[in-house]
């Protein structure tokens, strides 16, 4: 809990930092696009927008974002994956970020997925191992443009805390609310 509860502090701190100044040493994408981390290989095949998820339903004035996205472990061995790696993000701004609803955002306690297609909050993946699941965000409602961001983190040779780079996947969701977007 600790683990996990530090490592999303952590990911917000270093994502937020890297776009309000611009830091260095990040790649962008588009759907489609397979994005190559030092940990794995990753892809956001599409994404779309509603008011429900398997009867989960979000707060008011806010939609379910359910991106589907497939990742292929590529290190020399097995790799722990956490969904909390994939931030959601829009608009511009320190607060417009979202994890995914396997995560309470109160706690950061890891919650069951409400979908079978829905990726766990934490999977192993072996050695070229591929995985394809829906990511679930509740975002605010009105928006259609987004990207899933992932920053790499790990421990260096010399046994320090390092990040590498992020990764930006940049999409505009498929509205299936049935309300018109702005």
């Amino acid at each position: 809990m600790k683990k996990r509860l530090f490592a999303l502090v952590m990911a917000a701190a270093m994502l937020l930092g890297l776009a309000a100044c611009g830091g260095g040493g990040s790649n962008e994408g588009r759907t489609g696009d397979t994005m190559e981390t030092y940990f794995f290989e990753f892809t956001v095949n599409g994404a779309y927008l509603s008011s429900e998820y398997e009867g989960y339903a979000p707060a008011d004035g806010n939609v379910l974002l359910v991106a589907d996205i497939t990742v292929k472990n590529t290190f020399q061995q097995s790799i722990e994956m956490y969904d909390t790696d994939f931030q959601a993000q829009w608009d511009d701004g320190d607060e417009v970020f979202a994890y995914p609803i396997t995560t309470d955002p109160e706690t950061y306690e890891e919650l069951e997925p409400v979908g079978a297609n829905q990726l766990p909050g934490t999977y192993t993946l072996a050695v070229d191992e591929e995985r394809t699941g829906e990511l679930v965000y509740e975002v605010p409602a009105g928006f259609v443009d987004f990207s899933i961001a992932y920053l790499e983190q790990f421990v260096d040779d010399a046994g320090e805390e390092s990040t590498g780079e992020t990764h930006f996947v940049y999409f505009t969701a498929e509205d299936q609310t049935g309300s018109v977007s702005a």
